[in-house]
């Protein structure tokens, strides 16, 4: 029978290629357990030393007696409150009055006035409301003649002569001759104030624009 030499060299392959792997893995086996030789898996069984060492620790542990740390916190507690009757403290009207100084620092400072040809303009408190600036102010005409205000034209500057817009409430446009006092409010956004310490007004009359009230220097921290 005639054997076919494609077959015959496919075989051949196959046989050449299934003993060079049997080699490559005996090989590879003998070199993994020759590098491995000597080495050895750590005991972690516990021995009697150990236990020893164990022993001795919890030997060293020294209980405290619960009558010693009863004591021990009396005193401290009665100490404390020993201090605390011995040292001086502000009498309750003190503290008020401190307290109202803390919160309106600029409350000393007001009320503050301005005039010019007999009508006059006062700032008589400030206050913080929210995210907005408050400033009472009151208006006064002691003149012969009658004034018209016109307030989106009032001029509020801080301390680095930056413009702020105000709005005004409460005041009047015109001011009668000899007139009673008019009350408002001037509010301002605090997110405008940044770091300002002071403020300016200026309010002129509508249209002539001929009076000018001015107040410098207002406190605002």
């Amino acid at each position: 029978m005639k054997i076919n030499s494609t077959v015959a060299l496919t075989f051949t392959l196959l046989a050449l290629m299934l003993g060079a792997g049997v080699f490559t893995g005996t090989w590879g086996f003998a070199i993994g357990r020759q590098a491995l030789k000597g080495i050895k898996q750590p005991d972690s069984r516990p021995t009697n030393k150990g236990s020893a060492q164990n022993t001795s620790v919890r030997e060293d542990i020294v209980l405290i007696k619960e009558e010693d740390i009863l004591k021990s916190v009396k005193e401290k507690v009665n100490t404390s409150g020993r201090s605390a009757a011995t040292s001086p403290s502000a009498s309750p009207q003190a503290k008020s009055d401190q307290s109202k100084t803390d919160a309106n620092p600029t409350a000393a400072k007001l009320p503050m006035t301005t005039q010019t040809n007999g009508v006059a303009m006062d700032v008589t408190s400030i206050r913080k409301q929210g995210e907005f600036l408050l400033l009472d102010v009151a208006l006064k005409n002691n003149s012969n003649q009658a004034i018209k205000f016109l307030y989106s034209f009032l001029n509020v500057t801080d301390d680095k002569g930056r413009l702020i817009v105000a709005d005004t409430t409460g005041l009047p446009p015109e001011l009668p001759s000899k007139s009673d006092r008019f009350t408002g409010t001037v509010s301002i956004p605090t997110s405008m104030l940044d770091d300002a310490q002071k403020i300016s007004l200026q309010l002129s009359d509508y249209p002539d624009q001929k009076l000018q009230l001015k107040m410098a220097d207002i406190p605002i921290k």
